[in-house]
């Protein structure tokens, strides 16, 4: 066993968070959620083991978000997350790993050092920090060192990042908080609006991923669903259609749309002509909303694919640099050029 054989890639995003290990995979893979009683303040559980605790526990026990946005909103959870996480892979090495993390273009340094500290903290001997658009493009197969623009879009749960990528760094980058969670919002406020009924944000997820899209979809027309009568708190049911969530996601699409345009007006000229040329790449369990990257295509003109495996597309990039971060650290990777900081 080598000194560098344990060390990890990780994508923490603000739903799920992926761990990738060097000579292994991805070796972990778990809902970003961690299970808290709110009166002592004890973390009782994390992963999928807090999410099948909700809902069937009493009152005291709260689900924690601890990333918001792919930054840290709770560090202590954070760290107490990542600890778990990593040690349920490294528990029987001898060497601390290097962690290397996914992180927003538009991560501010407090946010920057906060991650560190967090990662440090877990039982990191080094923290390498990569943009998440980078990430994706590497796991894409893109030829990142090249002076070739792309641009990326990654759809997750909290976050939506437009970002435009050459020689190996972000030229321009634009982050929306309309994602994966805004378009199961925006489910849940359209049956409330129109049928006068609420339905849970589970509920509303499951009605994205079997009927929603962004344009129609000729395979599905309807489904059921079930919910709380707003009137009289009686248990109440409506049929709803496909035609109709394309109307509820609306104004998510939009907002998104709006950040994709912006960044293509922001982008240097020389570098648009590549973006036609090498077409946009999506990534993130947002980008499987049907119809989205068509829709994309249709008002960019460019274009547009959803990457293979877009939810693990970031990790697996991430798991590409573990072979180079001897080179990052010696500054020979000239076109990488996210900062590595020491705990």
């Amino acid at each position: 066993m080598t000194v560098f054989e344990k060390d990890i890639a990780i994508d923490m995003g603000s739903s799920s968070t992926l761990l990738f290990e060097q000579g292994k995979g991805i070796v972990a893979r778990e809902p970003t959620v961690v299970a808290v009683d709110k009166y002592n303040g004890k973390i009782l559980k994390i992963g999928q083991d807090a999410q099948r605790m909700l809902g069937r526990t009493p009152a005291n026990i709260v689900a924690i978000h601890p990333i918001d946005s792919g930054v840290i909103s709770d560090y202590e959870i954070t760290a107490h997350m990542l600890r778990e996480l990593v040690n349920s892979i490294t528990s029987f090495s001898l060497f601390k790993p290097c962690l290397l993390i996914c992180v927003p273009s538009s991560i501010s340094g407090v946010e920057e050092r906060a991650m560190i500290d967090a990662a440090i903290e877990a039982g990191a001997r080094k923290v390498y920090l990569l943009e998440t658009a980078v990430a994706t493009a590497l796991g894409a197969g893109v030829d990142i060192s090249k002076p070739d623009g792309r641009m990326v879009i990654d759809i997750g749960g909290g976050t939506c990042e437009i970002a435009v990528i050459s020689v190996g760094g972000v030229v321009e980058v634009e982050s929306v908080k309309t994602a994966g969670a805004a378009f199961d919002e925006a489910i849940v406020n359209y049956v409330r609006k129109k049928y006068n009924m609420l339905i849970g944000l589970s509920t509303a997820e499951e009605l994205k991923r079997t009927i929603g899209g962004v344009i129609t979809r000729p395979d599905v027309g309807s489904q059921e669903v079930k919910g709380r009568n707003l009137t009289n708190g009686l248990p109440k049911s409506a049929v709803i259609s496909s035609a109709e969530l394309i109307e509820a996601f609306v104004d998510p699409m939009n907002r998104i749309l709006d950040a994709i345009h912006l960044v293509l007006e922001r982008t240097p000229p020389q570098l648009v002509g590549d973006l036609d040329r090498n077409g946009i790449i999506m990534s993130g369990g947002g980008s499987l909303i049907y119809g989205i990257d068509r829709l994309i295509e249709r008002s960019t003109g460019i274009r547009t694919v959803v990457v293979d495996d877009a939810i693990s597309c970031a990790a697996y990039g991430a798991g590409k640099m573990l072979n180079h971060l001897e080179d990052m650290q010696d500054g020979m990777m000239n076109f990488y050029r996210k900062r590595q900081l020491k705990g």
